[in-house]
C-alpha cells in the first residue's frame, strides 16, 4: 500500500513587514475538511499558524500539472474585488510561503553570485513589475515578466520529495529532503493544464474577470547520501557564517583577556602593595593615615538611593539569568533545535514561571541586608512591597508593552496576534505559578538571619571630594557598557536576522559561549570601574554596578536602531510600531539580565572574622598575629582573591573581607 504524503502550509511572512498573516487569510485554495494540528505555547506566541493543505500525493507515484483549484475575481464585486486587492498588497510585500512536509521546511533554491545556491526556507506569493519597469524582487529570476505595472503570480509548483531506503532490512523509505521551483503560468484550459505557455500576469488597471488556476506537479529521487539524523544539514549549507561566528567568539576572547590582566594587575600589584605597607607599619598612628578606598569603609555599607526599586531590580534579573542560561544549555544539547518548532520560546516561559522563588529570595535578601536594620523580624515595614513589586514590576511592563502590540495585531488581522484563550493562560501562569513562588522564595529570604555588615557605618556620612571627568557616575557607566557590547554584537546581528529577516537560527553553541564570555565581561568590567570610584572616594557604588553592565541594553538599543534604518525594508506604521515595541521588551529583558549578576556580592573570607569573645582575647591575640590593612587578619592569604577590597571599621573592629563583583 502507498503511503500518503501530507503538506502542511504555515503562515505567510515578509521581510517588509512585521505582520504575519495565516494562511487562510489569502484567497489560496483551503483543505477545510481536516483538521488542523494543534500548536504549543511556542508556537502560538511567534506567531505560527500550521493548517493543513489541498496538495496530497502518494509516495512514489509522480503527478505532472495536477490541478489543485480555481479562483475567480470579478473587479464589480466588492467582495472579490477585496480579495484580489488583498493578493496584490501581499505581492507587493514580498509575503512567503512556507510549507512543510514530514515536520521539514520545503525550500526553494536557486543560484545566487559567484556560482552559489542559496536555499530559502520559503517562496514568494508572485512578484511586481514597477510603473517604470523595474523588476521587484523574484520577477528577476524570469526574463518574461517584463510588463509594466503588472503583478506576476507563482501559481504553480514543482515539488521535488528527496527519499532514501531504510538500511536495517525492514521494507520502507525516509524522507530526506523537500525542495520547489516556484513557476508561473496562465492556463487557457483549467479542465486539462499543460503547465506551459505565457506566466500569468494581472495588470494593475485590470478590471474584467480573472481567472487563477493553481497546480502542481510532484517528482521523487532516491538519495542515498543524507542520513535521516543529518536531514536539516542541506538547509544549513547555504548559510556559511561559521568563520564569522570564530571571528566573533576571538574579538570576545581578546576583549576577556584583557580585562582579566587589568583586574589581576589591580588586585595582585595594587591591593597587594597596600597591604605590604600596613604590614611594615609599626605604630597605629601611622596605620591611620589612610588614602583612596580605605578611607570610605565606614560608608561603604550606607544604604543606596531607591534601594527597594534595586532589590526588585536584582531579584528579576537572577530570574532572567538562570532562565537564559538554563535554556541555552537545553539548546546546545540539541532539545530545543529548530526541527522542535516552538520549543525554544515554550522552554524559556515554563522556566521563567517555575523561577519566581530565586527572584524572591534575591531581593528579599539585598532589601534585607541594605535598608533594614538586622535586628528587624521580618525585614521592616516594606517587606510586603518589595515581594510585590518583584511579581508584578517587571513582568508587568513587559505584559503591558506585549498587550498593546497584541492589540495592534489584533487589529490589523494578523497570525501573530495572541488569542484571548492562550493570553488567559499565560496570566494564570503568572498569578497562580509565578507569584505564589515569588512569595515562597522571599518568605525564606526574610526569614534567614540578615547578612551582618562587616564594618560600622558612620553616622554623618563622607563628603565626597570632586571627582575627575572618568570617575563621575555617567561617563564611568557609559564607558563600563562598550566592552561587554563589543563582544555580541556580531552575534546580536544573527539573532536579530532570524527575528525579523525569518532565518533559521541554528547556532547555539556559538550563542551559548557567547552568553558565558558575556557574564565574565560584565562581571570584570563592573569590578574594575568600581575600584576606581571608591579610589576616588565615591562610595556610591550599588547603583553604580548596576548600571555599569546594564548600560550594555542602551548600546543594544542604538544597535537595533541602526539595523531598522540600514538592513530592513520595513514600511508601515503598524510594523514600525511594532518593531521598536517589541525591542523595548528585549532591550528591558537584556538591562536586567546584564546588571543583575555584577552588582556585588558581600562575602567574608572564611576564618578572617575572628569576633572577639573578650577585651583580653582580643590583646593577646594582637600580639600574636601581624596587622593588615584590614586589622588583625589570622588569614592573609584570602587578601589575595580576584575583586577582593578588605575595608575594616580601624584596627578595632573585626577583620572582614567585601568582594565587590
Amino acid at each position: 500500500m502507498e503511503a500518503e504524503i501530507e503538506l502542511f502550509v504555515n503562515r505567510l511572512d515578509s521581510v517588509e513587514s512585521v505582520l504575519p498573516y495565516e494562511y487562510a487569510a489569502f484567497d489560496f485554495c483551503q483543505n477545510p475538511e481536516e483538521k488542523r494540528p494543534s500548536e504549543n505555547l511556542g508556537q502560538v506566541l511567534f506567531g505560527e499558524r500550521i493548517e493543513p493543505s489541498p496538495y496530497k500525493f502518494l509516495f512514489k507515484k509522480e503527478e505532472t500539472c495536477k490541478t489543485v483549484c480555481t479562483k475567480t475575481y470579478d473587479a464589480q464585486k466588492p467582495e472579490q474585488k477585496q480579495k484580489l486587492n488583498f493578493l496584490k498588497k501581499s505581492m507587493l510585500l514580498n509575503y512567503q510561503h512556507h510549507w512543510i512536509v514530514d515536520n521539514m521546511p520545503v525550500t526553494w533554491c536557486y543560484d545566487v553570485e559567484e556560482g552559489q545556491r542559496f536555499c530559502n526556507p520559503g517562496f514568494p506569493i508572485g512578484c511586481y513589475i514597477t510603473k517604470d519597469g523595474h523588476q521587484k524582487d523574484a520577477c528577476v529570476i524570469n526574463s518574461e515578466f517584463h510588463e509594466r505595472d503588472t503583478f506576476y503570480i507563482f501559481n504553480h509548483v514543482d515539488i521535488k520529495i528527496f527519499y532514501h531506503i531504510v538500511e536495517n532490512g525492514a521494507t520502507g523509505a525516509r524522507l530526506v529532503a523537500a525542495k520547489l521551483e516556484p513557476k508561473s503560468y496562465k492556463h487557457t484550459n483549467p479542465e486539462n493544464p499543460d503547465c506551459s505557455g505565457v506566466p500569468m500576469d494581472i495588470n494593475n488597471q485590470a478590471s474584467g474577470e480573472i481567472k487563477i488556476v493553481y497546480t502542481y506537479s510532484v517528482t521523487f529521487q532516491e538519495e542515498k547520501g543524507i542520513r535521516w539524523a543529518s536531514r536539516w544539514d542541506y538547509i544549513l549549507e547555504s548559510m556559511p557564517h561559521t568563520h564569522i561566528q570564530w571571528f566573533s567568539i576571538m574579538n570576545s576572547l581578546v576583549i576577556v583577556l584583557f580585562l582579566s590582566g587589568m583586574v589581576a594587575m589591580i588586585m595582585l600589584r595594587t591591593l597587594h602593595k597596600d597591604i605590604a605597607r600596613y604590614n611594615q607599619m609599626d605604630s597605629t598612628e601611622d596605620a591611620q593615615e589612610e588614602f583612596g578606598w580605605k578611607l570610605v569603609h565606614g560608608d561603604i555599607f550606607r544604604p543606596p538611593r531607591k534601594g527597594m526599586l534595586l532589590s526588585v531590580f536584582l531579584g528579576s534579573g537572577t530570574q532572567i539569568l538562570i532562565m537564559t542560561f538554563v535554556t541555552l544549555f537545553f539548546a546546545c544539547l540539541g532539545f530545543l533545535s529548530p526541527a522542535n518548532r516552538g520549543a525554544l520560546m515554550t522552554c524559556a516561559v515554563v522556566l521563567w514561571v517555575l523561577l519566581g522563588t530565586p527572584a524572591g529570595y534575591v531581593a528579599a535578601r539585598f532589601y534585607k541586608f541594605h535598608i533594614c536594620s538586622p535586628h528587624q523580624a521580618f525585614g521592616g515595614e516594606k517587606w510586603k512591597t518589595n515581594v510585590l513589586l518583584t511579581s508584578f514590576l517587571c513582568p508587568g511592563i513587559v505584559f503591558a508593552d506585549f498587550f498593546i502590540m497584541n492589540l495592534i495585531l489584533w487589529g490589523e488581522g494578523s497570525s501573530a496576534a495572541i488569542p484571548f484563550g492562550t493570553l488567559v493562560a499565560i496570566l494564570a501562569l503568572w498569578f497562580c505559578i509565578s507569584v505564589p513562588l515569588t512569595f515562597i522564595g522571599a518568605y525564606f529570604g526574610f526569614k534567614k538571619n540578615a547578612i551582618e555588615h562587616p564594618v560600622r557605618t558612620n553616622q554623618i556620612p563622607r563628603q565626597i571630594p570632586e571627582q575627575s571627568f572618568y570617575t563621575k557616575p555617567l561617563p564611568g557607566i557609559i564607558m563600563g557598557g562598550i566592552l561587554p557590547f563589543g563582544c555580541i554584537f556580531i552575534q546580536l546581528f544573527f539573532i536579530l536576522n532570524s527575528i525579523w529577516s525569518h532565518q533559521m537560527y541554528y547556532m547555539f553553541g556559538f550563542l551559548f559561549l557567547v552568553f558565558i564570555i558575556l557574564v565574565i565581561t560584565c562581571s570584570e568590567a563592573t569590578i574594575l570601574l568600581c575600584y576606581f570610584h571608591l579610589c576616588a572616594e565615591d562610595y556610591h557604588w550599588q547603583w553604580r554596578s548596576f548600571l555599569t553592565s546594564g548600560f550594555t541594553a542602551v548600546y543594544f538599543l542604538i544597535y537595533a536602531i541602526h539595523y531598522f534604518f540600514s538592513k530592513l525594508q520595513i514600511t508601515g506604521t503598524a510594523s514600525t510600531i511594532l518593531y521598536f515595541g517589541y525591542t523595548m521588551i528585549m532591550v528591558l529583558i537584556f538591562f536586567l539580565f546584564t546588571g543583575r549578576p555584577y552588582t556585588y556580592f558581600s562575602l567574608r573570607c572564611e576564618g578572617a572574622h575572628q569576633r572577639r569573645k573578650g577585651k583580653n582575647k582580643t590583646e593577646d591575640a594582637e600580639k600574636k598575629t601581624p596587622r593588615t590593612a584590614c586589622g588583625t587578619l589570622p588569614n592573609p592569604p584570602c587578601l589575595m582573591t580576584i575583586g577582593a577590597f578588605c575595608l575594616s571599621d580601624g584596627f578595632s573592629s573585626s577583620p572582614d573581607l567585601l568582594i565587590i563583583q
